[in-house]
């Protein structure tokens, strides 16, 4: 680590710099020369050392804006560059791996997971303000509706759907939207709320409003808070444009069961709301242009007008609620699975049946910028975090892995603590009250530790 002129043919110049706003080693530190031969823990051992820090912490290290993960004689080689070149590293916490921490049973495969951290409610009748603990919600096979506290305990627990459910979002802890297979999208409520849109005779723990168009599975849903708007993607190729607030929509007629229930489901379906009772809402919009199931969709981050949406057609969709069309059309070689938006930047990240993740920039007339591979086989989920450059997939190979998007390769590989063979992961999700949750064809709904990801 000196400082000196001298330089021998096995050490390279570097200088060290770092973003974190609670770091004090910036770009004008002095330049050192360092053996080529360093991996991570070496230049860990060199900032630690800079930093003068007490317990040591390990860091990550970026050339240009991307990690590296080999020595630096590999980053030369791989580059073209000599010892001679002067390079300047990028240092930033390293993010800990993920720790298995619990699984919990259900009957039949989970397919679907959303979460919601504690909040702080308005009290009833004026009284003091309630705080909600952290709840998982789960969608399953078996058509129930689950929701379980942080410790994996099922405190609510819903019939309603005549068929495998395939997305669920949280509006606040005490209403949600739920969507599956037998076409319908529900509006939940549970607990006491004060909403005026619920009429009061409405069971605790039932459905409130039924938004119904689709005429086929209905496989995501996405929700935008500040303008109370919701997106459903639907195997029928179609999206529909919905409000959480069911006077905000017209009213259809009311909903013959018979039609839409076997009588196996029936059976399943003794503790369930009778539908023919339940407000029936029409969209405010339908958006047309998908020639194949569309898979997930999405509310920009940016700008609550825009939508995205991705589909087995191949194409990745840019819409404008406003008027309700497609504004830009990317198309690919392989069907779109999954779709999420990385906070703070412009980039789409969408999991796909060729066993990759794909980032986009959805300004750009380009259709990829750079894939994500580690996956065998279909990328069906995927989750943001807290740290912009990072996410999590989870994929039917039985594996979610969590992603740094300035890396070639996945950070850390969650497996299914099941150890059933053949298993499939469904749905990931993520919470830093909670951490890393994952459901799957085992059964189990299983939380892995997310560590620091900022």
């Amino acid at each position: 680590m000196s400082t000196t002129e001298k330089q021998s043919k096995d050490q390279i110049k570097v200088k060290f710099f770092t973003r974190d706003e609670d770091e004090s080693l910036h770009v004008s530190s002095n330049p050192i020369y360092i053996p080529v031969t360093l991996k991570r823990f070496g230049l860990s051992e060199i900032v630690n050392h800079l930093l003068e820090t007490e317990t040591a912490v390990p860091f990550e290290f970026l050339i240009d804006g991307t990690i590296i993960k080999t020595d630096i004689q590999d980053y030369l080689v791989k580059n073209g560059l000599s010892t001679e070149a002067f390079l300047t590293l990028e240092y930033t916490r390293a993010v800990l791996p993920p720790k298995f921490l619990s699984s919990f049973n259900n009957d039949d495969w989970l397919s679907s997971i959303d979460s919601i951290g504690s909040m702080e409610l308005p009290g009833a009748n004026n009284g003091e303000a309630v705080v909600t603990a952290p709840k998982i919600l789960t969608g399953s096979y078996d058509g129930i509706v689950r929701i379980y506290n942080a410790s994996g305990k099922v405190e609510t627990q819903l019939t309603g759907h005549s068929q495998p459910v395939k997305a669920v979002k949280f509006i606040s802890p005490n209403k949600f939207i739920t969507a599956g297979m037998d076409r319908s999208i529900r509006l939940w409520r549970s607990g006491i709320i004060s909403d005026e849109d619920v009429e009061k005779d409405t069971q605790q723990g039932s459905t409130y409003a039924l938004l119904d168009y689709h005429k086929s599975t209905v496989s995501s849903l996405a929700l935008n808070l500040p303008t109370n708007r919701i997106l459903s993607g639907s195997y029928d190729n179609s999206i529909a444009f919905w409000s959480t607030n069911p006077k905000e929509m017209n009213t259809s007629a009311p909903i013959d069961i018979s039609e839409k229930i076997s009588s196996s489901s029936r059976k399943r379906l003794k503790l369930a709301i009778n539908d023919s009772t339940i407000r029936r809402k029409a969209p405010l919009a339908i958006l047309e242009s998908h020639s194949a199931p569309v898979e997930d969709v999405l509310f920009s981050n940016n700008d609550p007008t825009i939508a995205y949406s991705v589909s087995q057609d191949h194409t990745i969709k840019t819409w404008d609620l406003m008027t309700a069309r497609c504004v830009d059309t990317k198309q690919t070689n392989y069907s779109l699975l999954s779709l999420v938006s990385l906070n703070n930047m412009n980039i789409l990240a969408t999991g796909s049946s060729a066993r990759h993740i794909n980032l986009h920039d959805p300004r750009s007339s380009k259709v990829t910028s750079s894939q994500l591979i580690g996956h065998t086989n279909f990328v069906v989920s995927l989750a943001t975090t807290d740290n912009e450059y990072m996410l999590i997939s989870g994929s039917h190979d039985g594996t979610a892995k969590v992603w740094d998007i300035r890396a070639n390769k996945a950070m850390y590989t969650i497996t299914r603590e099941s150890g059933e063979p053949k298993s499939k992961v469904f749905s990931v999700n993520w919470n830093k009250e909670i951490g890393i949750m994952s459901t799957g064809s085992d059964k189990k709904l299983q939380i892995n530790s997310s560590a620091e990801f900022k």
